[in-house]
């Protein structure tokens, strides 16, 4: 599903070049469950930005899907971005002003679907993920686990095969953290490929595969012995 080769990305920081990663070569299967991790600065987040297509190499190939989407135009990407891709972030980064219903609704307002439809999925997605008391309150007025499961319905209202997480429980307490990622999970054996991005070893083992990063490239790409992921 997923083909990086050679992939590179430098930025420039106070007149120097800093590579935040060079010459990545990574395979992932669809229905793969996959950890990345590595210090603060290892290009974690970079390669996660890369794959979900909010930014772009300078380097090396991106096939997704068995498509080369590596020079594709902003629209292209964008319309790549809203069908396949779901995201889950740390800060959640919902629309403060709507509330839990209209920021889960708001990935279909962009796709221009129906309204009917929109409010058939956001009524299913509420009920999902225990949030039907919650559909007319705005994120302040929700606590971190609340606010993370609008984030993960948000990213499935457009039915993604992919879900990237980049923390997704770096901004919760333990117990709140292990629900959400039993969610994600969920959504996992459901056949969504999972690719998270954490610091926390606890959060990283439970995947079914690990890719550890140092300094802009990959250190160790290991899978559990129990691993049934799809190749």
């Amino acid at each position: 599903m997923i083909r990086l080769d050679g992939i590179g990305r430098t930025f420039a920081l106070g007149g120097e070049a800093v590579h935040a990663l060079h010459d990545i070569d990574l395979a992932v299967a669809q229905g793969e469950y996959l950890s990345i991790m590595g210090p603060s600065g290892s290009g974690k987040s970079t390669l996660l930005n890369i794959l979900g297509l909010l930014d772009r190499a300078d380097t090396g190939t991106y096939r997704l899907g068995g498509h080369d989407v590596t020079a594709l135009p902003d629209d292209e990407l964008a319309r790549l971005r809203r069908e396949k891709i779901g995201f889950v972030f740390q800060f959640f980064h919902l629309v403060p002003r709507l509330t839990a219903a209209a920021n889960i609704e708001l990935p279909m307002v962009l796709a221009g679907m129906d309204p009917a439809e929109r409010r058939r999925r956001v009524d299913a997605l509420l009920g999902e993920y225990g949030l039907q008391d919650r559909a007319r309150h705005r994120p302040d007025e929700l606590s971190g686990g609340q606010c993370q499961r609008v984030a993960i319905a948000r990213a499935m209202a457009m039915h993604p095969a992919i879900i990237l997480a980049d923390e997704p429980t770096g901004n919760l307490d333990r117990h709140t953290g292990q629900e959400v990622m039993a969610v994600l999970e969920g959504l996992h054996a459901q056949g969504a490929t999972l690719i998270v991005v954490t610091h926390d070893p606890e959060i990283g083992a439970r995947s079914r595969r690990r890719l550890r990063m140092v300094d802009g490239g990959i250190a160790g790409d290991e899978a559990r012995q129990d691993s049934h992921a799809a190749h």
